[in-house]
């Protein structure tokens, strides 16, 4: 579950033969998993730590933009 509120992406990797979690609203914030789920489950690790890094320097953080699946 996302708890942050951004949009996750997750796509399969041929070439780390991995599931990809992004948020594209957190710049280089990515996890890798075996499954989806675990993508998902590591991203909210890597979210957290993203977000942590971004307030102890000093950074706003980005708003969550709402996408509409196609």
């Amino acid at each position: 579950m996302n708890d942050y509120h951004y949009p996750l992406e997750v796509f399969w990797d041929e070439g780390s033969h991995a599931f990809i979690c992004i948020a594209p609203d957190l710049p280089g914030c990515s996890a890798v998993g075996d499954s989806p789920q675990e993508a998902v489950q590591e991203m909210e690790i890597a979210m957290r730590l993203w977000l942590d890094a971004a307030q102890s320097m000093g950074r706003p953080l980005p708003v969550a933009r709402l996408r509409i699946a196609a």
